[in-house]
């Protein structure tokens, strides 16, 4: 076949949309990043120098990592930038390996929406408790329902993706 990332699989069209909300997406993680970093230097420096943590540190560290995380999960799907195990790909020719592409997409599919309700369930329950964070009181229903729709997106991510699998990766076995 072709070089490497070339394969069988139908290329989902380009959208117009997919370049500007990478890149939003993008900024949006790196400012996470780069503020988790800031707020860890300046909580070690006041507690070690100091003798004065940064209250609640902890807990807006926990909250930036579960949006972080999980506004991730659907540009990693989107991107076909999961950990893959290819021994299968080796052995099975283009056409069976293109029909276990679209099955994978398709079970993780419902593997998320599955996810997705039960932690929507449990976000109307934390809801309804009111929980908050312990020290700042911060509402944790909202970050829960974050969690409940970025799998659900993931989800249909991959049933977009069993239409339209994209191209073979590079790490891909190709012939």
């Amino acid at each position: 076949m072709g070089r490497a990332g070339e394969g069988i699989l139908s290329t989902a069209p380009a959208q117009k949309w997919e370049r500007p909300l990478d890149a939003v997406l993008g900024i949006a993680s790196s400012v996470i990043l780069m503020i988790l970093m800031m707020m860890t230097v300046a909580d070690v420096v006041s507690r070690y120098l100091l003798n004065w943590p940064l209250r609640g540190a902890f807990e807006i560290t926990e909250l930036m990592l579960l949006v972080l995380i999980f506004a991730g999960l659907p540009l990693v799907s989107h991107a076909d930038e999961h950990v893959t195990m290819d021994f299968i790909d080796r052995i099975v020719g283009d056409v069976l390996r293109n029909a276990l592409v679209r099955l994978v997409h398709l079970v993780t599919a419902g593997a998320m929406f599955l996810l997705a309700w039960l932690t929507w369930n449990k976000a109307v329950r934390v809801a309804e408790y009111g929980d908050t964070t312990d020290v700042l009181k911060i509402l944790v229903a909202p970050f829960v329902y974050f969690m409940a729709a970025t799998i659900a997106i993931t989800g249909l991510i991959h049933v977009y993706k069993v239409f339209y699998p994209g191209a073979a990766r590079a790490n891909q076995a190709t012939n």
